[in-house]
Formats: structure tokens, C-alpha cells, sequence
């Protein structure tokens, strides 16, 4: 599972109290703060951010799913220029990757094909390839089950995030590179993955993103350091109220059974 890569804090106060909400699993309340400035100039940037935190609340709590389409449509109305369409194509692929993973409603198809039309649409440096390569590495990963081809994608968004300063897009390259390490038995690269992943979160104040990281880590590392970290993991789960709500089976496997 996997989020937005990028913080979209520019430093203005609307920017940041966007972040302060979407960080603590506000996503519902930071979209709100958006929506008096889609009369704006910038309105298709306000109207793709806001189909962002929307989309990302569908796959924290798998809630909240025609939201997330009205506000995709509006964003790709609003598009104008390649980039902000191709932005758009990443998100409506991103939607779709997420109703599959999560068992909603099968749309694979149509997430491929969405984040192939991004792929056509942002040119390889546009700021926006980092996010698409990660997310089609996500496809690879888990629902081709492609690790080579998804290592390579994340890989790529891991080289891009850096050069675009993308740095909570670098906690989620480190640690799905590390949970491919983790598969091929290669635990130095995955704890050292996993630990990068969840120093950026914690220094970034990622609160919803903190819990997952710690579990992740846990998956990696010996007693009785493992169980510290799912405890502490589950200590921001109840926090968060059960959020990431997926996260709920990897913390308790016999209550979820």
C-alpha cells in the first residue's frame, strides 16, 4: 500500500495547514481548505491536489470512493496543459490501483492504462515522472507481481525524488525497495530500506504514514526489538483511530482471522 509521494508544502500557511491535516489522517478536512480556490488561477493545481488527498483517504481507509471520483473529474476538467493532465492520469490510475489492491471493485485494467496515458503525457523530467514511476512500480509489484520490473520503477522514482528534492516520496522508494529485499531474504538491505523510510516520516511528522513504517521495520528486524516496534506501531494505529485500516491484520493476525 502506498500514498501521495510528495508533501505539496510550498511554505504558504495554506500549504502547510494542508499538510498539518493530510499528515494526521485529516484528508477529508485538508481537501475542504482547498475548495475556495478552484475559481482561482491556480485552479487546476488546487483542483489535482485536492483529488490527491481524496484519493489517498480511499486507500488509508478505504472509505470515501465517489469523493475521490467527483474530485478526479473535476481535476481533469481543469487540466490544461500536458503535465497537469498527464498529473491527472497519474491520480485516476493511482484511484483505480487502489480499489483493486484493497478487494473494492477490480480496476486493474483501467489503472494501467491510466498511469500508460500519464507515462505519454509527462515528459521524462516533468516533476510529476518520480510519483508515476513509483506508482507504476506499485502495478508491478502487486498486481503483476513483478518484482524485477518493480524494482527497476522504484528504482527510477527513488533517482527522480532526489533530484526533484521529493523527500516523503523517498520514504515510500526506500521502503518498497526494502520490502523487495526483505522477499529475496536480503535483510541488511531491507532493515537499513525500511529504517530510512521511517526516519524521513518521523522527521517530516508523517504521523499516518509512521505506523506502517514501524511495522515494516518490524518485519525485518530481531527480538526483541521486533516486538517494540509493532507495539509502538500499534500504540499510533489506536491513536490514528485504525488508520491505515489494512495495517489492522499485520499488527493483530489472530483478531483479524
Amino acid at each position: 500500500m502506498s500514498g501521495s509521494g510528495t508533501t505539496a508544502d510550498d511554505g504558504s500557511p495554506l500549504q502547510t495547514a494542508v499538510w498539518r491535516l493530510r499528515s494526521r489522517g485529516c484528508w477529508t478536512d485538508a481537501a475542504a481548505l482547498l475548495e475556495p480556490h478552484a475559481g482561482a488561477a491556480a485552479a487546476p493545481a488546487a483542483a489535482l491536489q485536492r483529488a490527491s488527498l481524496l484519493v489517498e483517504r480511499c486507500l488509508f481507509t478505504t472509505e470515501g470512493w465517489a469523493e475521490a471520483e467527483d474530485a478526479l473529474r473535476t481535476a481533469e476538467a481543469a487540466a490544461r496543459s500536458d503535465d497537469e493532465r498527464g498529473a491527472a492520469a497519474c491520480e485516476r490510475g493511482h484511484l483505480a490501483y487502489a480499489s483493486t489492491v484493497l478487494g473494492v471493485r477490480d480496476r486493474a485494467d483501467e489503472a494501467r492504462s491510466a498511469l500508460g496515458r500519464a507515462a505519454a503525457l509527462l515528459a521524462p523530467t516533468a516533476p510529476g515522472r518520480p510519483l508515476l514511476d513509483f506508482r507504476r512500480g506499485l502495478i508491478a509489484e502487486h498486481l503483476s507481481d513483478s518484482p524485477q520490473s518493480a524494482r527497476a520503477a522504484y528504482r527510477r522514482a527513488h533517482a527522480g525524488a532526489t533530484a526533484h528534492g521529493e523527500t516523503l516520496l523517498l520514504s515510500f522508494t526506500w521502503r518498497h525497495l526494502a520490502g523487495l529485499s526483505l522477499r529475496e531474504g536480503e535483510l541488511a538491505d531491507a532493515r537499513h530500506g525500511f529504517a530510512e523510510s521511517l526516519r524521513i516520516r518521523e522527521e517530516l511528522g508523517y504521523l499516518v504514514g509512521t505506523a506502517p513504517a514501524l511495522a515494516a521495520l518490524a518485519e525485518a528486524e530481531p527480538e526483541p526489538e521486533a516486538t517494540r516496534l509493532r507495539a509502538e506501531a500499534g500504540r499510533l494505529f489506536r491513536l490514528l483511530d485504525g488508520v491505515p485500516t489494512w495495517l489492522a491484520a499485520q499488527l493483530s493476525p489472530p483478531a483479524a482471522a
